[in-house]
């Protein structure tokens, strides 16, 4: 059942409008009373409704679209203390033709990097429409100051990329400090300018409770994220059906209230062509067709388009074309 947020006031324009939704960030009191003014989750629930549609069997054309549509959602990634500009360079070519032998294969929706690895990456896939990602705001942790976190999106923007990947300060949100969380949130979509859309991370492995997972979609998306995202795959607990679920209804509510549709992006953990099948029947079970495209939907991952090369040359073949038919990332 879909969400209907609490307004701060008992003002309202055509229901939930988007300006009583704006007096929600008026403070840190009013914010905090439309964080917690929303409707608790029931666990269980949750978890038994994204088990039960991780059972829906696709097989066929269907799975044979489903696959090149999440080889079109990936992020192909690399976030490493070794990377070096060849490799991204390297990356690069992948994500722009993950299967050289078969044109047919779909590129990637984006290379992930560091914002030192970006111009690297902005090079190697120049012309082909994938988007160049970079992670920023002293990722993984985000403990740093506040111009610190900026100067590294403004770096990672004037290097020319076109997504900036944020950490939210868990600390800050653990503490119960939503509305420093938020001010960080603006601040760094200001800093992204017209050019980069903006990724939230919450690190949900991080926030404990579904409830705290529910109240940072909300305020990420109050604070004008166009994406919400679940981790950084940095951490024990990364993406999960549930949480991915718990997520995707977020967007679907506050599109419902505000007409502002913010996408989703899974991350960490997702291995498999089985596992990224079951994720797109979550999106195209809770919040519809509107979400399967990768301007909407994504998966972080580096190891998951491997297994998707390897199940489409199964699917067109009948048969696996062994363990070096692919690059290891």
């Amino acid at each position: 059942m879909p969400i209907t947020a609490p307004s701060p006031t008992a003002e309202s324009v055509g229901g939930t409008p988007t300006h009583a939704l704006a007096d929600a960030t008026a403070s840190d009191s009013t914010l905090r009373h439309f964080l917690h003014g929303l409707p608790g989750v029931d666990a269980v629930g949750l978890e038994a409704r994204a088990a039960s549609l991780g059972t829906r069997s696709i097989k066929t054309t269907a799975k044979a679209y489903a696959i090149d549509l999440a080889i079109s959602m990936v992020d192909l990634t690399t976030l490493e203390g070794a990377d070096t500009p060849g490799k991204v360079r390297a990356l690069g070519a992948k994500a722009v033709h993950p299967d050289p032998t078969d044109r047919t294969t779909p590129s990637t929706a984006a290379v992930c990097v560091y914002p030192d690895m970006v111009a690297a990456a902005k090079e190697a896939v120049a012309g082909s429409g994938v988007k160049v990602a970079s992670v920023a705001t002293a990722f993984p942790a985000g403990r740093a100051a506040l111009d610190v976190k900026l100067a590294d999106v403004r770096d990672a923007v004037a290097a020319g990329a076109d997504e900036i990947d944020m950490v939210i300060d868990r600390g800050a949100f653990l503490a119960g400090k939503y509305l420093k969380v938020y001010d960080e949130i603006t601040a760094v979509k200001e800093a992204c300018g017209t050019n980069a859309r903006l990724k939230v991370i919450f690190e949900t492995g991080e926030l404990s409770t579904y409830d705290n997972i529910r109240r940072a979609s909300w305020l990420g998306m109050l604070a004008g994220a166009d994406f919400i995202k679940t981790s950084t795959g940095k951490v024990a607990v990364n993406a999960t059906p549930a949480n991915t679920l718990l997520m995707l209804e977020a967007v679907r509510d506050f599109r419902a209230q505000t007409g502002v549709q913010v996408g989703v992006k899974p991350a960490g953990g997702i291995r498999t062509s089985k596992d990224a099948i079951k994720f797109l029947v979550l999106v195209n079970e809770t919040v519809g067709e509107d979400w399967l495209d990768n301007h909407w939907f994504r998966f972080g991952a580096s190891s998951l388009l491997n297994d998707l090369l390897m199940q489409r040359q199964k699917l067109a073949t009948g048969r696996y074309s062994g363990p070096d038919y692919v690059t290891v990332d």
